[in-house]
């Protein structure tokens, strides 16, 4: 191992000998439910080679399995540009690993009879009544028709309402072209904005016909907004995130929480370009469901053991089992075009649940696991499976918004499945 190497795992592990904060589970030792601890020392070796490469700023790493924790450490830096050290309550921006706490909050209503799947979106905002799908005919133009069905809230859920993200410039498609960037809206104005700004465009597919990943959530986290009467982020604290503990989650980080927040490098190592989170700095108007969220990984391991527990956690229901096991079950039918594989290459064997991949078969996907996984990502870097034949909940942290994100998700799941000797 060279110099650098070892300098990136003194760096590493400065944080981890003596934690600034409790273990969000449980502890057991790795060999006590099925891993190798050499095994998952190959994590470590694997941070610091790309931290002391400069490939990634930091990282934080949870592994649970039967609702024990085996592996908390924290890697590298913070804030790469102070040369912070990265500390085990790092507060990370979630992006879209927010859509599952989105969903989680509007099941809870669903479950009170207050927001059911079939319900008409247009029942919550007329607007979405009177959107038209946009046909791209050969010389690129866009013709616009009629919805052959109105959209329904289970299309928010599963990404099938036709709504998508956009900010490509250069995008081939058209009605890509007119779309905002995933966290624009959240930025410039507040919900209602939102509702009037994306009811204005058109939608890239039929209702119910494609996977298409974009604002669906958002616009789902705006339904729970009107039937509950709060912002989002009351709801989600009240119903949530402070029964499960999760002590950091928040939409609007206080200045106390500030210093915590994992930075990226100010370049993108890979392509020198300059990059940055934007929603580190600048504040959003609303608290948009599918991108606006921040949590440390023991907050986001919590969510994650809720849900393999089937709805509960020391005590504390979310969710009934039923209702966990439908959220996590394939919602993509064979009259639905999948195409999760297109925007996650890994995720080949992979449908779509309520806000959550979910692998279906054997083989197939880039990365180990089993039928039943359920997992989803984040855009700045984050990362969550869990997998409940395995019993296995793994969260992952970095501040790393360019494509080596994508990188991380693959490596990290090889390494976790790597270490399990039972």
């Amino acid at each position: 191992m060279n110099k650098l190497i070892l300098a990136a795992v003194a760096t590493a592990f400065t944080t981890i000998v003596t934690p600034l904060t409790a273990a969000p589970l449980p502890e057991a030792k790795p060999d006590e439910v099925g891993f190798s601890q050499a095994g998952l020392a190959r994590m470590d070796d694997f941070f610091a080679r790309e931290i002391a490469a400069k490939r990634v700023p930091g990282a934080v790493v949870a592994i649970a399995r039967d609702g024990k924790l085996v592996h908390y450490k924290a890697y590298g830096q913070l804030d790469p540009v102070k040369g912070t050290p990265m500390p085990l309550d790092a507060i990370f921006a979630l992006a879209s690993m927010t859509k599952p706490m989105a969903a989680v909050g509007a099941l809870t209503l669903m479950e009170q009879g207050r927001l059911p799947l079939q319900a008409k979106l247009s029942d919550y905002y007329p607007g979405f009544a009177d959107m038209k799908v946009g046909i791209t005919q050969e010389d690129g133009t866009l013709q616009l028709a009629p919805q052959a069905r109105p959209i329904l809230i289970h299309d928010l859920y599963r990404h099938t309402s036709g709504l998508m993200y956009g900010g490509r410039p250069d995008s081939a498609s058209p009605v890509a072209r007119l779309y905002p960037d995933g966290i624009a809206p959240a930025i410039e104005g507040d919900t209602q904005a939102f509702i009037e700004r994306i009811t204005k465009l058109p939608l890239a597919h039929q209702p119910g016909t494609q996977f298409e990943y974009g604002f669906s959530i958002d616009v789902l986290g705006a339904v729970v907004e009107k039937v509950s009467e709060q912002r989002l982020g009351e709801y989600l604290s009240a119903n949530l995130w402070k029964p499960l503990g999760m002590a950091d989650a928040t939409f609007a980080p206080t200045e106390a929480q500030r210093p915590r927040l994992a930075r990226p490098f100010p370049n993108d190592p890979v392509t020198g370009k300059p990059q940055a989170i934007r929603l580190l700095d600048t504040p959003t108007k609303f608290d948009c469901g599918g991108a606006c969220s921040f949590a440390t990984i023991g907050d986001y391991l919590r969510f994650g053991q809720m849900l393999l527990n089937g709805g509960e956690l020391d005590g504390q229901r979310i969710l009934s089992p039923k209702t966990v096991h439908h959220m996590t079950s394939n919602h993509l039918g064979p009259e639905i075009k999948n195409t999760v594989a297109i925007i996650e290459p890994h995720r080949a064997g992979f449908g779509f649940g309520l806000s959550v991949a979910v692998r279906t078969s054997e083989g197939l996907s880039a990365v180990p696991g089993n039928p039943g996984e359920f997992s989803w990502n984040g855009a700045f870097g984050t990362q969550f499976f869990c997998d409940p034949k395995e019993r296995l909940v793994v969260v992952v942290g970095t501040a790393a918004p360019g494509d080596l994100r994508k990188y991380y998700r693959e490596q990290v799941q090889d390494i976790v499945y790597g270490a399990m000797v039972r």
